[in-house]
């Protein structure tokens, strides 16, 4: 056992999702540990299924695999598989960290860290406190989102198409969220979040000036939701910036110490194919 703690096959960490080639996790892990000198591999899993899901859960109980990342649409059967759970993850049903010791599950979210980090980075002077935020979504990375934007204070707006699922995280999160159409939702916003796969169709003439535009979406890094909302003129933040902010508490969490100093943005920005911006 190395000083850290962790045995030759317990170096073994990934991200299971459906899809999952598309994820930049990967490239972020395996820098850290190439960059760290790191013995350890963080690979991709794409379970056809939840029974799938729940195989690759049961390999890490078996001590195959130290901890996963986990994305949609996995993360709400990650946080019922687990069996004891950090506050982030109570709060919102939903995990995208599962950590594997001794045949037991833990949960944690770092979702809601990312979206608060990526804020932070790229829209420094938004005040959220006492304001209203748009969530368009009501899916796992929306709940653990909406999650943080409560407990910073913000009063959380969900507009789903789904009305039941939308209503469900409102339950659980409490009367600092509301269910909305999107007719009204957009009124006095000081954000707006697209948490949705699929690209929203949104009237930007419902948004006003000096509202910030947020989408969780980061291939492409310029999404239609994004250029249509800078286009307007509204500030933006982007995927990148939230993943690059829930990365490293999931690296901490997954190899059990903290990752090492890598200008992320640069590499994954060259990984895209993007310019700076």
């Amino acid at each position: 056992m190395s000083a850290h703690g962790i045995t030759g096959a317990a170096h073994v960490a990934g991200i299971a999702g459906r899809p999952v080639a598309h994820s930049l996790s990967p490239i972020i892990h395996n820098a850290w540990l190439a960059a760290g000198g790191i013995d350890g591999a963080y690979v991709p899993f794409a379970p056809a299924d939840a029974a799938g899901f729940e195989a690759l859960v049961a390999a890490g109980r078996a001590g195959l695999i130290q901890g996963l990342n986990v994305t949609a649409p996995f993360k709400e059967q990650a946080f019922a598989l687990a069996d004891e759970a950090t506050p982030a993850a109570r709060l919102t049903a939903s995990a995208n960290i599962l950590t594997f010791h001794d045949g037991r599950v833990r949960a944690d979210s770092s979702d809601g860290i990312g979206l608060m980090r990526g804020l932070k980075d790229q829209a420094p002077d938004l005040e959220i406190k006492g304001r209203a935020v748009v969530m368009l979504g009501a899916g796992g990375a929306a709940r653990a989102g909406a999650g943080a934007l409560v407990e910073a204070g913000a009063e959380v707006r969900i507009v789903n198409r789904s009305l039941d699922r939308a209503e469900a995280l409102a339950a659980d999160l409490g009367p600092s969220v509301r269910v909305m159409a999107a007719d009204g939702a957009f009124e006095g916003a000081a954000l707006v979040i697209n948490a949705l796969s699929v690209q929203p169709s949104v009237d930007f003439d419902r948004i006003a000036p000096g509202t910030v535009v947020m989408d969780m979406t980061y291939k492409p890094l310029w999404t239609p939701f994004l250029t249509a909302a800078r286009a307007r003129g509204l500030k933006t933040v982007d995927g990148l910036s939230m993943l690059i902010g829930q990365a490293a508490p999931s690296f901490e969490a997954l190899f059990r110490r903290p990752p090492p100093p890598l200008d992320l943005r640069t590499l994954l920005l060259a990984h895209l194919g993007e310019a700076a911006t």
